[in-house]
């Protein structure tokens, strides 16, 4: 019986996995979840019919039973905590399977899965990095693709005191648009070239743009890509970016 329970369990994760892909990304994160419960359900059940097939009568086991649970429950409960703050995430859908998140401490990835004690997090140098679930239900995150939707970043860079600033901006602007994963201007979306404060020997400016959703997974490549873009741009209007004397 637990043998059969176990091997439904994994039939489930199969077929889950294979509706994950055929229905696309939106439909993944509820296919995931509901997946998951049902493994657990089918588990659960094979053990308590396994023991019931024994002959086992559980009623007379319920003051040794107890007394057995405040023990495992001690020596087990950052298990259990983590079990079931997996559970309150997959339902609170506050991250899901394919959302790239920031924690507190800096680390950053695409959620790959969220088990029975920890999330797995794949950062962009394919480093796969298992969270307790305690820690992402209580702690502080960043969820940079929350409901699919992109974000608008911004890239710093200074340039000299004499510079035009209308050459700047445009400058930066054809940098923005050179860019491949640049969204095209759309309402309040479109790119922009700020001013934002008076350095000692420099204009400070901010380059904002939105990009699209995929390059926001790969924070440090999308970054270097507006960087080089800008460097190019500049160096073509012969804008100089000043350096510490």
């Amino acid at each position: 019986i637990v043998f059969v329970a176990l091997l439904a369990a994994w039939l489930v994760r199969r077929i889950t996995r294979r509706m994950q892909t055929r229905m696309g990304e939106e439909s993944a994160s509820a296919v995931y979840i509901g997946g998951q419960v049902f493994r657990y359900l089918v588990v659960f059940v094979g053990i308590a019919i396994a023991i019931s097939a024994l002959g086992v009568d559980l009623s007379a086991l319920s003051l040794f039973a107890g007394a057995l649970g405040v023990g495992i429950g001690l020596g087990l409960q950052d298990i259990v905590k983590n079990f079931f703050c997996g559970i309150v995430l997959l339902f609170d859908r506050g991250i899901e399977v394919g959302d790239f998140i920031e924690l507190e401490d800096g680390t950053n990835g695409a959620v790959t899965s969220i088990g029975a004690r920890a999330t797995a997090l794949i950062t962009n140098d394919n480093v796969t990095v298992l969270v307790p679930n305690a820690n992402l239900l209580n702690g502080k995150l960043t969820n940079w693709t929350r409901n699919r939707a992109t974000r608008r970043i911004h890239v710093p860079f200074h340039v000299s005191l004499g510079a035009d600033k209308e050459l700047v901006r445009r400058a930066a602007l054809e940098a923005a648009s050179a860019v491949r994963f640049t969204l095209p201007e759309n309402g309040r979306q479109k790119s922009q070239v700020w001013l934002v404060a008076f350095g000692d020997a420099s204009l400070r400016f901010e380059l904002v743009v939105w990009p699209s959703l995929e390059a926001v997974k790969r924070p440090g490549s999308m970054m270097a890509a507006y960087c080089w873009a800008l460097d190019h741009a500049l160096r073509k209007h012969g804008i100089e970016i000043p350096v510490p004397q």
